[in-house]
């Protein structure tokens, strides 16, 4: 049964890592992290280990999460670098699971390359873009491999993730673009969500029932998007009946710019994804 080892532990990594105990036993995943105390207490709560460093994680570590800030990607690479070196030159090749945002696979192996492992041997990178979804299970996660990584060990953990969500294999190209759509995406909904809660709230209606009717129909209607197969524009046009509430709603939206400052949104978090690399 495949080790899993996750560096790091905040709310990404522990919600993958909360997926993988559903597929693997609890004992096989590890985490570390510089805040020690953090890393026990999510280890705990799944019932996996903590390992007492970067460099042991990359030892014991089939899959090695990199649940790390891009800012911080190139030292615990650089940490990690020997012993998946090491490893592979045993015949057990790790596989490097990143979601930094930005770092592509050619910059992850350059740097892996230039602190000791092989050039000629690539290191196997796979990058997923998960999102805080996956923290109850309803995620969507993005997957992408470099070639060296053999379709099985793909397969797997997809599989592992399974748990977090949906997985979705793509074209590393398209990464940026989901960073910006799925990856950031969640915080502009919950905007969204508030948005309307506010709107409800100035109308008269209770805080308490404004948050739970205006999380309840962004849920609903995404799940028409998704279980009917109808395009957006016409499942809006379902609602807004002629001279009715709902065409005057859209209206206000639209003197608002709402369709252009949501695209902007997705755009600023894309080209900031480019600029993290």
């Amino acid at each position: 049964m495949s080790v899993i080892t996750c560096i790091g532990s905040g709310n990404m990594g522990y919600a993958l890592m909360s997926a993988a105990a559903r597929e693997v036993k609890a004992e096989n995943i590890f985490f570390t992290d510089a805040d020690a105390d953090k890393a026990k207490t999510a280890a705990a709560s799944l019932g996996a280990k903590v390992l007492a460093s970067n460099e042991e994680a990359a030892e014991k570590g089939d899959y090695i999460f990199l649940a790390v800030k891009p800012q911080v990607l190139q030292q615990v690479l650089a940490e990690t670098a020997p012993a998946v070196k090491n490893a592979h030159n045993t015949g057990r090749t790790p596989v490097l699971v990143s979601m930094a945002a930005g770092w592509s696979i050619e910059k992850i192996q350059m740097i892996m390359s230039q602190n000791g492992f092989n050039a000629k041997d690539k290191a196997h990178v796979i990058r997923i873009m998960p999102n805080t979804p996956a923290l109850i299970g309803k995620g969507m996660i993005a997957v992408a491999a470099s070639p060296e990584v053999p379709a099985g060990k793909t397969a797997e953990l997809e599989k592992i993730l399974s748990g977090a969500g949906i997985t979705d294999k793509v074209d590393e190209r398209y990464l940026d673009a989901v960073t910006g759509l799925s990856g950031s995406g969640p915080a502009f909904v919950y905007m969204f969500i508030e948005s309307l809660a506010d709107g409800a709230v100035r109308a008269g209606l209770p805080r308490d029932k404004a948050l739970r009717y205006a999380a309840q129909t962004v849920m609903g209607a995404a799940a028409m998007v998704q279980e009917t197969g109808k395009h957006p524009g016409e499942l809006k046009d379902m609602v807004a009946s002629p001279g009715g509430t709902t065409i005057a709603g859209i209206a206000a939206l639209e003197e608002g710019a709402f369709r252009g400052t949501v695209i902007k949104a997705v755009e600023a978090a894309w080209k900031r994804s480019i600029e993290l690399g």
